[in-house]
């Protein structure tokens, strides 16, 4: 008995099987938009990731013994300084990659809270590890390398 295909119809089944066995689900991310205002109007904050430098929020995976929006918070400061309350409900999400720049791809839905800040401290987990800067959310969209983040700061402006 040969378990090779034979049909196109059988072959295009059976690699459709195949690849959903080494497909991995989506994974979730819990993303911080960070924003203050200012004389010359709404800013928002971007960090860049550690390894690619792309300009992102900052993100990472949920904290089980955290509420979704508290882990926002805890992001912002980890990654940022920032030292603020996020919002309870979410305020968009977006598809995205994690892991780009080191060939392997794996697919996120990225959960994002707003998070207003109450401060910035100068000592927090990652400094040093990234660029942080607070710009315009105009110039926040341009900078943004990932389509539905650009998406989600554009919501702002609105």
């Amino acid at each position: 008995m040969s378990f090779a295909p034979t049909s196109l119809y059988e072959r295009s089944s059976w690699l459709q099987s195949f690849q959903a066995m080494f497909r991995r689900p989506a994974r979730l991310q819990i993303a911080a938009l960070c924003v203050r205002e200012n004389d010359g109007g709404r800013e928002v904050l971007m960090v860049t990731s550690k390894s690619s430098r792309r300009w992102i929020l900052p993100k990472g995976w949920p904290i089980m013994s955290r509420k979704p929006h508290r882990t926002a918070a805890i992001e912002a400061y980890e990654e940022a300084g920032v030292v603020g309350k996020a919002r309870k409900k979410p305020f968009a999400s977006f598809k995205s990659y994690k892991g780009a720049d080191a060939g392997l791809r794996l697919k996120t839905d990225v959960l994002v809270y707003r998070v207003d800040v109450d401060e910035m401290v100068r000592n927090y987990p990652e400094k040093g590890k990234r660029t942080v800067t607070w710009v315009p959310v105009e110039k926040a969209i341009k900078m943004a390398d990932e389509p539905g983040l650009a998406k989600v700061l554009r919501r702002l402006i609105k």
